[in-house]
């Protein structure tokens, strides 16, 4: 029949299966006893082998571009900033140490492919000031979307330090300079500088105010929380009614570089005529440049901040 299967193959596939579960169970004894609080967070993990909260501190800092003390390791803020607020933990100099070497590789790949020193340089100097600034750029948002979605609940039960990263460790970060010396308004603030998320700000404010003049402090926590929840209820309505803009603007913007390539695939000759002339490297410049425009104005008009 159709579906008749061999008695030999059903052996097989019985013992391929049964291999697979018994390495999941050797896995599952031997290599995943970490414990829940040294898994849950980079501050917990850190304080399993270091239990001076002190050190971990001044180590979370660093990793995180800061000095020993919370200032920041560069007189450039702005770069600094973005740093701390994108969650990187390779420190500043190992994080210059990677653009550098990945600025080399750009310069030596352009120059290898396109045989021009000019062009190499051109494109390197490009690549070096951009590719950086946006790849940072989108793990501070991404980081910002991590913190947002759990910083409701890190409200509602208070105690946050066990919660899973970023909110986790940042919590965790605001215990430790508190029993350190620093003051809740100041621990708070700190925490909204390395953070940087939009719903921080009113967290702030609200204990801030809460110390200073009194009140219920859970009343005022379970307030802002639901506010919170709302305020990412609808940032997520709306990306979800911007979702159709912004696969227009994907789609329009890869359609001609999908069809450059494709004709190159197919007919390899079909710029080769022109493909060297100073004219035809200014047009390509030129489309390439309205290109950026029209996405920029796209990415504005499917853009809400709430």
């Amino acid at each position: 029949m159709f579906f008749e299967i061999e008695s030999s193959y059903l052996v097989l596939a019985f013992a391929a299966g049964s291999v697979i579960l018994f390495a999941e169970a050797i896995y599952l004894l031997c290599f995943s006893t970490t414990s829940y609080r040294t898994s849950i967070n980079r501050r917990l993990k850190l304080l399993k082998d270091q239990p001076d909260r002190e050190s971990v501190l001044i180590q979370l800092r660093r990793e995180r571009g800061l000095t020993g003390t919370g200032l920041y390791g560069t007189p450039v803020l702005s770069f600094n900033r973005l740093v701390l607020q994108s969650g990187v933990t390779i420190g500043l100099q190992r994080l210059m140490f990677v653009v550098a070497v990945g600025v080399i590789a750009v310069f030596v790949g352009v120059w290898v492919f396109r045989g021009d020193l000019v062009e190499a340089v051109f494109i390197t100097i490009i690549a070096a000031a951009l590719l950086p600034y946006l790849a940072l750029r989108l793990l501070r948002a991404r980081r910002h979307g991590k913190f947002g979605a759990r910083f409701p609940d890190a409200i509602d039960i208070i105690v946050a330090r066990e919660l899973p990263d970023p909110v986790g460790t940042e919590f965790g970060i605001v215990a430790d300079e508190i029993t350190y010396g620093a003051d809740l308004e100041t621990a708070m603030r700190n925490l909204a500088f390395r953070v940087g998320q939009e719903d921080l700000p009113l967290f702030v404010t609200a204990v801030a105010i809460q110390g200073s003049t009194g009140g219920n402090l859970s009343e005022i926590l379970e307030n802002l929380s639901s506010v919170i929840r709302l305020r990412f209820k609808m940032r997520r309505k709306i990306k979800a009614l911007a979702a159709e803009g912004k696969f227009s603007a994907l789609f329009l913007s890869a359609l001609p570089i999908g069809i450059f390539f494709m004709i190159r695939l197919v007919a390899p000759e079909f710029y080769g005529s022109v493909w060297h002339e100073q004219t035809t490297k200014i047009g390509l410049a030129t489309a390439g440049t309205w290109m950026l425009i029209g996405n920029f104005i796209m990415y504005r008009l499917v853009n809400f901040r709430i």
